[in-house]
């Protein structure tokens, strides 16, 4: 099998418009939460991480003066602009994909006061709006599984790459703050009003946040990114549990971990750095904890993210894998912000501050709805 590599990417989030800034924000424990009370979306106040509009329409307008963009996809091609121009790759070629990965897409578009029609909010229309605006050759595919879209996403251009199907593929990841988006996880009682606290036991649920982020997946070594990392393993498990709840026994994650892992040809005394899903809802954080436990992992340095962005569904995985590879190039370990006092059952090593060390792979982990596990392993390139 030929090595595929994770190479040039770009975030958009409330932290800053390209990955290096964003991940000097995070270096310096910035969070992009922020206290939010707004009756129209939520009755209660909460907190969220929110594109700044007049920056992003001001990043938008230098690509292109066309109007007739939903604010998702100005997200999504602004990310995507700056990684194909980094990349230099011609997008009009039948050997270059392009992957969409989204949890609801424009699901603003059903908004009553939305100017844009309904038909929008469909993701093919999404994937098309794209796939037109930069000119690619081949049909957009969209991967929408709930919350382990985006790293999931990394895994299928892998596949696609290995399978001869395709010499690059960028992926591109987005999805938004809505009212309808908010009022599904409060129905939960999963919303938190104070920023998260993934792992911790005294957190009180989720943040949602809208984040963009874009990359290249691509086969070619001789012009990579400094930051580029090797795809070593995935795996991907259904453990089919419940319509929204967790394995109690961390089975999907376990096996989807084991199937990274045997790809990989790794053991877990190969893993440097755990990049986890970590919601702070206490099913979720305790099942990842169960399943490090279960492959000996519980030594490892393990973050979330979260405390940074919230909880960005589609985007999450991909933005966090991006922040992974960077943590790789810095050789650092970024704290999982929030945490302050275990609150999971199994024993896991949660880094709680910034932490300059040797890395060369990382484990980067999500789960989502419906029983939906994913797992990735990367290693650092060395130029």
């Amino acid at each position: 099998m030929s090595k595929v590599y994770l190479s040039y990417n770009n975030i958009i989030s409330s932290l800053g418009f390209n990955s290096n800034s964003v991940v000097n924000k995070i270096h310096e424990g910035g969070s992009g939460l922020t206290k939010i009370h707004d009756t129209s979306i939520l009755p209660n106040p909460f907190y969220s991480s929110l594109i700044n509009a007049p920056h992003l329409e001001a990043a938008f307008s230098k690509i292109t003066l066309k109007k007739d963009y939903t604010k998702l996809e100005k997200m999504m091609i602004t990310s995507l602009h700056d990684t194909i121009t980094q990349s230099g790759i011609e997008v009009n070629n039948e050997k270059v994909g392009l992957i969409i990965s989204t949890t609801k897409g424009n699901i603003d578009a059903l908004d009553t006061n939305n100017p844009f029609p309904e038909n929008r909010s469909y993701l093919h229309e999404l994937a098309h709006t794209i796939t037109a605006h930069f000119g690619f050759k081949n049909k957009a595919i969209t991967v929408s599984n709930a919350c382990v879209s985006g790293i999931l996403a990394i895994a299928i251009a892998k596949r696609y790459i290995q399978q001869k199907i395709y010499d690059h593929v960028f992926v591109v990841g987005g999805d938004l703050v809505t009212e309808f988006i908010l009022s599904g996880f409060n129905s939960f009682q999963a919303l938190s009003e104070a920023p998260c606290k993934p792992y911790d036991k005294n957190r009180t649920g989720i943040n949602i946040g809208e984040i963009a982020a874009s990359t290249l997946i691509t086969k070619n070594n001789a012009k990579l990114a400094p930051e580029a990392v090797e795809i070593l393993g995935e795996g991907s498990c259904n453990d089919a549990n419940h319509i929204s709840g967790p394995s109690r026994t961390g089975e999907g994650l376990y096996r989807s971990i084991q199937s990274a892992m045997t790809q990989a040809n790794v053991s877990h005394q190969d893993i440097d750095y755990i990049s986890a899903h970590g919601t702070a809802t206490m099913y979720n954080d305790e099942m990842e904890a169960i399943a490090f436990n279960r492959h000996h992992l519980e030594n490892v340095p393990v973050n979330s993210l979260k405390g940074y962005f919230g909880h960005t569904l589609g985007a999450s995985g991909l933005v966090e894998t991006i922040i992974g590879a960077h943590s790789l190039y810095n050789n650092t370990l970024y704290p999982s912000l929030g945490f302050e006092d275990i609150g999971v059952t199994q024993p896991i090593n949660i880094i709680t501050k910034t932490t300059p060390q040797p890395l060369h792979t990382f484990l980067k982990t999500a789960s989502g709805f419906g029983g939906c596990n994913t797992a990735v392993i990367f290693k650092k390139h060395i130029h």
